[in-house]
């Protein structure tokens, strides 16, 4: 068992810069602007032999109302109920403002312990800062520079009586009988279990609803959301037992048109939503019903196939369509029309305000998942490939005929497949659909990226080319043989 540490404090006073520190990556987003972090997000702390998991929450606004501000306050004080403790910040440069006040006014309440830390207190500028820090009735403040790692000995020294402390709460709570749990050797090796949980990224543009699905997963508001669009800023990931099968979800910020991202903020957002992807071994591009298979939404789902992902598509807002009939049946021709390189990808309506469809989501990524982990015996494969042949053999260009010899299989996530052939490089890209298609129909892999690589084989005679052994050699080689 290891304790939960929440880091608060005003906007833009060094959280997620200590946050990254403290997981050993830059999972969270850093820019000079205030407001950067929205919602809650949790690492996997490593401070010594500390072992913790650590919270970077949003900047406590002085707002309560239903604004993103007040919502965004809310969801950090509800953070600080669920941590073991609170690592409250202030910039040491800045001094203690009267908000700061406030807010600590607010943790001193709190049953858990608080640990005061007075960040960008590097050089002689600070020490008025931290000296005031004392007044807030914290107890002693803790010297950091979150940017240049000064001052983690201290809080190492901080914490280190609130790890004894759980650590010997988790040996009183230890059972005592040892129950031994026999792993089952016959499961395939791309079973999701809570070591390696299916990965999954919900894409799409800004006011999809993709946080609203998250939280509908979730049973409960943990990301932050609204009418506002592009609220979520980081890729936040979520770990969770959906339905029997652990997952970790990826909650991506909205991604607009190259041309329209100006911002410094919201190109470092997509690009964090691009490594999501990258990352995911499923990925969900969420549609609004009102406005599905816009120009940005076609260029997400080709990402996704081109980064060798298993796509679902999922159409959110489905409890507002009145004709919800012709209104499925438009979208089905449009999704083959518009993304025939995903033909035969589920395509699945949802609704994240209500929960409904989330049952045949969840299945439709299972599905996803096992295809894009299939495996086919290559004797099965050169049987098959043997029919395709026959049925429509491929071209003769300029007179030569392309012989395909063989077939087999290289790799899985997503199936990857070798085609032994003459001529290579005059191999129609119409043959290759051909044989990706049928793959497709004949091995029930609908939607999922296939590669497909022609690779040459020679035809000619190997001892074409060599010199012939003179005559007396030859005799000689021959009389050889002979008396044996």
């Amino acid at each position: 068992m290891s304790f939960t540490l929440a880091i608060v404090g005003r906007p833009n006073v060094g959280k997620s810069t200590l946050f990254n520190r403290l997981v050993g990556k830059r999972l969270a987003l850093v820019d000079d602007q205030p407001g950067v972090t929205r919602d809650l997000r949790e690492g996997e702390a490593k401070l010594g032999d500390l072992r913790f998991t650590v919270i970077d929450t949003a900047g406590l606004e002085d707002a309560t109302d239903d604004s993103l501000q007040g919502r965004m306050r809310r969801l950090t004080e509800r953070a600080v109920e669920m941590a073991d403790a609170c690592l409250f910040m202030i910039d040491a440069r800045a001094g203690v403002t009267p908000t700061d006040e406030v807010f600590a006014d607010i943790l001193r309440r709190k049953g858990s312990p608080v640990f005061v830390a007075a960040n960008k207190a590097e050089g002689m500028a600070a020490d008025a800062g931290v000296m005031e820090a004392y007044g807030l009735g914290l107890g002693d403040p803790i010297r950091l520079s979150a940017e240049h790692g000064e001052g983690l000995n201290e809080l190492y020294t901080a914490l280190m009586p609130l790890a004894d402390q759980y650590e010997e709460r988790a040996k009183e709570d230890a059972p005592a009988i040892d129950v031994t749990v026999h792993e089952d050797e016959d499961a395939p090796d791309h079973t999701p279990t809570e070591k390696k949980p299916l990965q999954i990224a919900v894409v799409g543009r800004p006011n999809a609803g993709k946080s609203t699905l998250i939280n509908k997963i979730l049973g409960e508001d943990r990301l932050l959301t609204g009418p506002e669009a592009g609220i979520t800023r980081d890729a936040i990931s979520l770990t969770l037992d959906w339905s029997g099968t652990p997952v970790r979800i990826f909650d991506t910020a909205g991604m607009r048109k190259k041309a329209k991202v100006q911002d410094k903020l919201e190109k470092l957002s997509v690009s964090d939503g691009l490594r999501a992807v990258k990352f995911a071994e499923v990925v969900v591009v969420l549609l609004d019903a009102a406005i599905p298979f816009e120009q940005q939404d076609l260029r997400i789902a080709d990402l996704a196939e081109r980064e060798g992902r298993a796509v679902v598509v999922a159409v959110n807002k489905w409890d507002v369509e009145d004709d919800k009939q012709d209104k499925l049946k438009e979208l089905k021709e449009a999704f083959t029309r518009l993304l025939p390189q995903l033909r035969g990808a589920p395509l699945i309506t949802v609704s994240a305000k209500t929960g409904r469809g989330l049952e045949r989501l969840h299945d439709a990524i299972r599905k996803a998942h096992d295809v894009w982990n299939k495996r086919i015996t290559t004797a099965h494969l050169n049987r098959w490939l043997d029919g395709m042949v026959q049925a429509h053999p491929p071209p003769a260009p300029q007179g030569k005929r392309i012989k395909l010899r063989y077939m087999t299989q290289a790799k899985t996530r997503p199936p990857g497949f070798i085609v032994m052939c003459s001529h290579p490089d005059k191999m129609p890209a119409a043959y290759s659909r051909y044989l990706v298609n049928g793959l497709r129909e004949d091995f029930d892999m609908p939607g999922t990226p296939i590669r497909m690589t022609m690779r040459g084989q020679s035809d000619k005679n190997p001892y074409k080319g060599r010199k012939k052994a003179p005559p007396s050699k030859l005799r000689k080689h021959t009389q050889g043989r002979k008396k044996d």
